[in-house]
């Protein structure tokens, strides 16, 4: 059989997020309440080309007969800032199914996992947010809550005043709902619900005065050693969820802020499951740091392989030939 070559436009026409959301969630909850194989992630820095390069390997989910291998680097400077292909393979004979770009396919993933974090983790009825970091992510996080969410009122945030300025204007056309720039860090999180963080940041920018009682922060920055959004004093009051507890000591929000595993609470996994109860009063504060998985990465390649290969789209190639 040849592998399809899928490139960034097909498998952005071929995602349907809103499809994913109930395969996302099983898979959550399968990585931590089963018996399973954890995430391999492993990361080096590219010198003095100015980026980083990262492998997730092998992203597994059951009742899916395939694995992924996805390489993929990162350079803040650039847009797209995360660049890379992911390769899929049947899991009965490693025979390579499909090679696919990652960079949609990546957004696409972690706005979904932030979103749920965020829908599962936040007070009934919170309909305030705050977008900091007005980019891809910020953007995929926003719409991908906006599905399981009503929201009342977006506020944006960015250190590049006009990039939030941007996003306000796109996002609140494309969602039907008021989005505004906030000129202040202090001004978009103040009076938010919900707390979307999507940066390059290296040292933490949210701290206890700034969030009102029962907020949730969902940090998605933090995925690599040295960054970090959220201040240890936030976290060490919080109930704090992540998607695998080893990795967020390594290379997450907790080992960012500088904490240990005692910070983490639980899993999103084991919330989702029932095993650990996640928000437990109003006033609490919740977040949810997310380095991002394997498995999230094969959830979505499944979907587009499959639709590829129903529709009769990509560029056969034979790589054995």
């Amino acid at each position: 059989m040849p592998t399809l070559l899928l490139t960034r436009s097909v498998v952005e026409r071929l995602v349907d997020p809103a499809a994913l959301v109930p395969d996302l969630r099983a898979a959550f909850r399968a990585y931590s309440t089963a018996p399973a194989l954890r995430a391999q992630r492993v990361r080096s820095s590219l010198g003095d080309a100015g980026g980083s390069a990262t492998v997730l390997f092998p992203g597994m989910v059951t009742g899916i007969p395939a694995y992924t291998v996805k390489v993929h680097a990162k350079f803040p400077e650039q847009h797209p800032a995360i660049r890379g292909v992911l390769c899929l393979h049947d899991a009965r004979a490693g025979e390579l199914l499909a090679v696919m770009d990652s960079t949609h396919l990546t957004a696409v993933r972690t706005g979904l996992a932030g979103a749920i974090a965020a829908d599962v983790l936040a007070r009934p009825g919170a309909d305030t947010v705050a977008v900091v970091g007005a980019g891809v992510q910020g953007e995929h996080q926003l719409r991908s809550l906006a599905m399981l969410r009503a929201l009342r009122m977006v506020r944006a945030y960015d250190t590049r005043h006009e990039q939030a300025q941007a996003f306000a204007i796109r996002m609140s056309d494309e969602l039907g709902i008021a989005v505004d720039a906030s000129a202040s860090l202090d001004a978009a999180v103040r009076e938010a619900d919900i707390v979307l963080a999507a940066t390059w940041a290296r040292t933490p920018f949210l701290f206890p005065p700034m969030l009102k009682p029962g907020v949730h922060v969902t940090t998605l920055g933090a995925d690599e050693p040295g960054k970090c959004e959220v201040a240890a004093e936030v976290l060490h009051d919080a109930v704090v969820v992540c998607d695998d507890r080893d990795l967020a000591v390594r290379m997450g929000a907790v080992g960012g802020a500088g904490l240990g595993p005692d910070a983490v609470d639980a899993e999103l996994g084991e919330v989702l499951a029932g095993v650990h109860p996640g928000r437990a009063a109003p006033t609490e504060t919740t977040v949810y740091g997310g380095v991002g998985l394997a498995f999230q990465d094969l959830v979505v390649a499944w979907q587009v392989y499959r639709r590829a290969v129903a529709q009769r789209v990509g560029h056969p190639v034979d790589f054995l030939s």
